[in-house]
């Protein structure tokens, strides 16, 4: 009896004695959060450092000192988990960029957004697949098929531009920051639909029939993620409009709010779409209809909340990525050949310089030729920007790295522990030296940029390719707001309501933004609410001087 009372007595003291070193990590990982908080806050005059560098610097000391008082063991406090990024981390930061991006830029540059985050994507994905296929045969890093060139292809498709943004004034170059803005999120989107769709068909014997399969899973994975999205966004608002729950509650309203966007991500990943797509979309058409259902207390506090939550699950990512790039486990495969760790890593930073050109200049022109006016025609400067600000990797590519090549953050096999450390090299190096970078190169390209770039509070930066403009008139534009066009223009749009199909071939742009705002206002916002809209209840959540009533 003794005995087993003593084993369940160990066994009991095992179990408390590891979860008072899981409090012990946790406690550590937040205080290394508020340091990356309080230091981003001292450099803030300074863009030359940003919050991913700085979290990513911090992560890396962390991990020098975690390394020596192990014993050359472990380097961070956490064990990765796919699961972790994919399922708490990314929704709230590909949420917040959905509903705090300016729309009316976004959907005026939508053509040339799509181009370059969906089909460039596609062209960079296909160039360092090729490349990679190619070299790494002639190099030893292990037993690699089809199916895992056509994932680094994807893997190293995915962009960061979080320096870029941070430095780019949204009211000074609006069309370039919009273009970046929205490049990187349609990027890191189609990327993880990419992957997805990799990892589900068996390609090792790839034909014509498969190739179709291909192409028609990838775009259903596409369109049904959006339109999910829409959906839970449009249910969001036809609930909150009808029950009107700020008569009663206010914290209902934002705990609606935040269940519904988080239920649209779970619901893509129960049924094997993309979840980042889906989040996006329902954050854009929350912002515009139920946003707009809600009081107004309730919309200050979703807005906040929202971008608190996003910004600190961003730091938590770099400051991770910074504590494992020390891992010592991984480096232990690679530790017997560094000059081939040295060369894949190499071959990658090239791949990525070349794919992304590859499609920028080339797509960039196509863009040009279907734009009327030099002022929104994207100029050879503003497309080396562009080029520049895709050249970063971040986040996405490591999740997506650990997805392919490791087992709960583990590996155990030579040519996977490759692929890692080499996407680690990858990631430090083009964030922390193209991100470096990129403040001298654009104050060369553009200097007409003034200093005030660097007045400009943080509440009104981005801090990551993430995140949208904070202030809190971009979350009061409509989805396709107008444009702000002269009296000539406005005599062109009241001709085209007469041309029909003519002016759609003519000047594509205003014909779907007129017909847009006309489906809008005659079905979609009497029954969703929306900008305008008076709810019959008392004490309505509109606020009638700005938007003068009902309509």
């Amino acid at each position: 009896m003794a005995a087993p009372l003593g084993a369940v007595v160990s066994k009991v003291h095992m179990l408390s004695t590891s979860d008072h070193a899981s409090v012990v990590s946790l406690n550590l990982f937040v205080a290394l959060l508020c340091a990356c908080i309080v230091i981003g806050h001292l450099l803030e005059e300074n863009r030359w450092m940003n919050e991913s560098i700085t979290a990513l610097l911090i992560g890396l000391c962390t991990g020098v000192v975690i390394l020596l008082t192990t014993g050359m063991k472990s380097s961070h406090l956490l064990v990765f988990s796919e699961d972790l990024f994919f399922i708490y981390l990314l929704p709230p930061i590909i949420f917040n960029a959905g509903f705090q991006v300016k729309k009316k830029r976004f959907f005026q540059n939508f053509i040339t957004i799509m181009l370059f985050g969906a089909i460039g994507t596609l062209i960079s994905c296909a160039i360092i697949t090729l490349g990679v296929s190619q070299i790494f045969k002639k190099l030893d890093v292990g037993s690699l098929d089809i199916g895992d060139y056509l994932a680094i292809g994807a893997i190293f498709a995915a962009t960061d531009s979080v320096c870029t943004l941070q430095i780019l004034n949204q009211d000074e170059t609006p069309l370039l920051y919009s273009l970046v803005f929205g490049e990187g999120v349609v990027n890191d989107a189609t990327s993880v639909v990419l992957f997805n769709a990799i990892q589900s068909f068996d390609i090792s014997n790839i034909n014509h029939r498969i190739a179709l399969q291909f192409v028609g899973s990838f775009s259903y994975l596409f369109i049904s993620s959006t339109m999910l999205g829409v959906l839970a966004g449009l249910l969001s608002a036809y609930i909150i409009k009808k029950l009107y729950f700020g008569r009663h509650s206010t914290d209902r309203e934002v705990a609606l709010m935040m269940l519904m966007a988080y239920l649209s991500y779970m619901l893509a990943e129960l049924f094997y779409l993309s979840g980042i797509l889906t989040v996006f979309f329902c954050g854009i058409v929350m912002s515009h209809y139920t946003w707009h259902n809600v009081t107004e207390s309730s919309r200050v506090t979703t807005k906040h909340a929202f971008a608190t939550l996003s910004f600190v699950a961003e730091i938590f990512i770099f400051v991770y990525v910074g504590m494992d790039a020390l891992d010592i486990e991984k480096w232990r495969f690679v530790s017997d050949s560094p000059g081939t760790s040295v060369a894949v890593s190499s071959v990658f930073l090239v791949l990525v310089l070349a794919g992304r050109a590859a499609f920028v200049f080339p797509l960039s022109f196509i863009s040009n030729l279907m734009k009327k006016t030099q002022n929104e025609k994207i100029s050879f400067r503003e497309q080396v920007i562009i080029w520049w600000a895709g050249l970063m990797r971040g986040a996405v590519s490591m999740a997506l790295a650990y997805n392919k090549f490791t087992s709960s953050g583990h590996t155990h096999l030579r040519g996977n522990a490759l692929m890692i450390t080499s996407t680690i090299t990858v990631v430090l190096f083009s964030t922390m030296v193209f991100g470096l970078m990129t403040k001298p190169l654009i104050r060369l390209l553009l200097p007409h940029q003034k200093q005030a770039t660097s007045s400009v509070s943080s509440d009104q930066m981005s801090s990551s390719i993430f995140y949208g403009p904070r202030s809190p008139k971009s979350a009061t534009l409509p989805l396709l707001g107008p444009p702000q066009v002269s009296d000539g223009e406005l005599d062109n749009l009241h001709v085209i309501q007469s041309r029909g199909l003519r002016a759609l071939l003519t000047t594509p742009v205003h014909t779907v933004h007129y017909y847009w705002r006309w489906f809008d206002d005659s079905f979609m916002r009497p029954v969703f609410g929306g900008r305008g809209f008076v709810p019959f209840a008392p004490g309505s959540p509109t606020d009638r001087s700005l938007h003068g009533g009902a309509r």
